[in-house]
Order: structure tokens, then sequence, then C-alpha cells
């Protein structure tokens, strides 16, 4: 029966379990007296709907504490161990796949190095494939009580009625890739288990923001640097935050040539890929036959010698060189966003570490609007190099959420776009 507002009594008992599922898993342990203001519920209701997920095995008891004058108080905790997620990165130089239970600890991972072939599509796919039966075998966890499966990956992803998610991935070659379906097809997880998939600089700023600096922050930018960049922008307009593509706006008029094909983007200049490439033009000598991110820490190392020794002035040279053009990159979203605070993760990011930040902040300042660039804090990410894999884990928990802790019980007949609307709220806040 549907009411005035055409919500029916189900979609409200929904309601009312998501809204205690998103309370305990963020404020608690909490007991039934303090989830009535919490949840804005009835004493009543809050004693229903703990009863069901209590029944469920969502909600398990976690210890007491006084009351004033009365009884001691049960607290309440999700139990970790109702349910698993899977989110999955498809980065530059791997793919990385990470098991999780309820509350987002790890439990397996698999990693799946990318050589010459590395987004080629069907390799992909089967990384990825690969990974979830290897990581779910290895926590001996029933591929079929997964919650679903979140993967991040490089473009803009586009949600379709017809075949899921599609990616465009320019820089990578993938032209209208489907690879939700190509996903699904020949998988070994049972049909009800659903994937999310969504733009890596997405699912990071997703994690960062409720899990990690961003944590408490209306308005801010998190950015990932890698092979190339990205950000995720977060505004009271755009709560469950935009991947924009960050990293081919134009920073040098008739420049580099990006990897997108077009000149002078910010990625020709700040990602790690053109940083080693016009550190070999310069004169340096990138080790042969490794990794971006081996090659990296090698002219880090080049450059900052441990020993005191001399630095590489071409190392030195072009690493200011990227400071300045991702500070002024920074210095456009700054104008543009007001942020609060811009967060810089990714493997890149990471590995240039703080020392590399105040040169960033400096020519962030000198570019940028002086109101704007003096409400900013700048500083790196603080979930590290899984950032990517626990945001996409945290698509099939919202969508988890969204339903008040129940499974679907039949196959999607097109995207499940359900999670969005609590990433949409800001749980954590």
């Amino acid at each position: 029966m549907a009411g005035r507002n055409g919500r029916t009594v189900r979609d409200l008992r929904r309601a009312n379990r998501t809204a205690v599922l998103q309370r305990l898993y963020f404020d608690g342990p909490l007991s039934r007296f303090e989830l009535g203001p919490a949840t804005g519920l009835s004493s009543g209701s809050v004693s229903n709907v703990v009863a069901d997920l209590v029944a469920d095995g969502l909600v398990e008891e976690a210890g007491s504490v006084d009351s004033d004058g009365g009884r001691p108080r049960t607290l309440l905790r999700v139990a970790p161990g109702s349910g698993h997620m899977i989110g999955v990165d498809v980065g530059e130089t791997r793919v990385r796949i990470e098991l999780f239970d309820l509350t987002l600890t790890e439990l397996a991972r698999a990693e799946r190095p990318l050589g010459q072939r590395r987004y080629d599509v069907d390799v992909i796919v089967g990384h990825i494939r690969d990974g979830v039966a290897e990581v779910t075998a290895t926590a001996g966890v029933d591929p079929g009580r997964l919650l679903g499966v979140g993967v991040g990956v490089p473009g803009i992803v586009e949600h379709t009625p017809d075949r899921g998610a599609v990616v465009h991935g320019q820089t990578i070659g993938w032209d209208a890739v489907p690879l939700e379906e190509l996903l699904r097809t020949g998988s070994r997880l049972p049909d009800t288990v659903r994937w999310f998939i969504d733009n890596g600089a997405r699912t990071l700023g997703q994690a960062e923001m409720w899990f990690g600096g961003g944590r408490g922050a209306r308005n801010a930018v998190v950015v990932l640097f890698g092979s190339g960049v990205g950000a995720c922008l977060v505004t009271p307009e755009v709560e469950h935050g935009r991947a924009v593509e960050w990293g081919h706006l134009t920073v040098r008029v008739r420049g580099r040539r990006c990897r997108c094909g077009a000149l002078g983007c910010l990625e020709a200049y700040a990602g790690a890929e053109s940083l080693l490439e016009r550190w070999w033009e310069e004169g340096g000598r990138p080790p042969a036959d490794t990794d971006e991110e081996t090659a990296l820490t090698a002219m880090l190392a080049a450059a900052y010698p441990a020993d005191g020794g001399t630095a590489d002035p071409a190392a030195l040279a072009v690493l200011e060189e990227t400071a300045e053009y991702l500070g002024a990159g920074l210095s456009d979203l700054i104008n543009l966003f007001q942020p609060e605070r811009i967060l810089i993760g990714g493997w890149a990011g990471l590995q240039l570490g703080a020392g590399f930040l105040p040169a960033v902040r400096r020519h962030a300042a000198a570019y940028a609007l002086r109101h704007p660039a003096e409400q900013v804090t700048i500083d790196l990410g603080r979930l590290g190099p899984d950032a990517v894999t626990v945001g996409a884990a945290i698509l099939p928990l919202a969508d988890f959420f969204a339903r008040g802790g129940r499974r679907p019980e039949t196959a999607p007949e097109g995207p499940a776009p359900a999670w969005r609307t609590v990433l949409e709220e800001r749980a954590p806040r």
C-alpha cells in the first residue's frame, strides 16, 4: 500500500534499515537509545529495525556502557563477517583485486602486473576474472555471497540501460568498451552478483571522502596522480563526487603531444609517464626494462641522492618543472571550484611524497586568485596505494545500504544505480 507521497510500507522499512545501518557503520558502536536521535526514528522503530537486523545477522552486540541511574545499555555494531565486497583497481602498472569484509578490512588480495599489452581488453577482463576467483578461494568466501564487485578504471564511464557500464578510455585505446557486459559473459560468479564500474579517480575520491583526508569537507578535490592525472570533484552540488578529465586541460598552447593525441595537456607535463620521458630527453637514464614505478623511484634517487652525493641536474630540473605544472593545474581547480581541500593520491603522487608538496603549494598559490588560494589546503591522501580498490569496494557497499541491507534476489536487467543514492547522502558526515 502506498502513502500520499508514493512510498510503500516496504519503502519505509528499507529506509529505516538503511538509516540504522549507516549510523552504526560510521558512528558505532551505539546503543538503541543513541540510535534514536542519530537517525530521527522513534524508540519503537529503532527497536523493531534493530531486531530485524540482528535476526538477519547484520548487527551484533559489542559490549555495554553504564547509563545514568539505570541498567547498562547494550552497544550495537555492524557484524564484519555479514557481507563481503571486492574492489578492483585497473591501474597503469597492474590490476589489483582485494576482498573486504563489511567493515572494509582486507581479507585477501591478488595483483596482475601489466606488460606490453597492458590495456588489451581481453587481458584486463581475464585478469579481473582470475583475480576475483583467487581472492574468494584464498579467503574461503562463497562467491555467491558477495555483495558485489566494484571496478575503478581509467576513462569516462557511461552507464547504459542495455549494456551496463561502457568505458570510453581514449588514452588507453578503449573506444566504447562494454566492460560490464564482457565481465558478466563467462564470469564464474552467479548472475545475482552485481558489477559496479566507475572512473578510478572517482573511486579514489570516494574512499578519501568517506574514510580519509576528505572526511568532513563539503567541497574538495581528490587528485589521482599516476602515469596520467585525473581528479574527483566533490561540491554541495555534486555531493556524490564527479570524475573530471583534469589531465586533459590545456596548460600550454602547441605544447607537448599528450597520449590522448592533443597538444599541451597537463598530463603531457605532470603525469609520471611524461615525467620519465622528459628526463630521458634531457639526458637522464631511466633504468631499462622496468615498470614506471621502479623508474620513478630511480629518478627520485637521482634527483635527491640519499648519500648526499651530486644530484642529477636533469632529473632535478624535470621534477621542479613538474611541480610548477602541477601547481598551475591545481590553480585552475582552485579558481573554478574554490575547494576547502585538495588531496593528492595515486602511486606517483605518493612516491613523490610530502617533500614535493611545498613547491606544488607555492606554484598553486602563485597562479590562483588570492582569496580562494588562502582558503584551501593541499595535502597527500591518507589511504595509501589501496585507496582506489577501497573506493571501488564502497560501490557495492553503498548499494547494499541503499537496499536496507538486503541482497538482490534476481539478476539485474541493466545498471543498478541505487548505490548513488547513498553516496549522495554523504553518509560519513
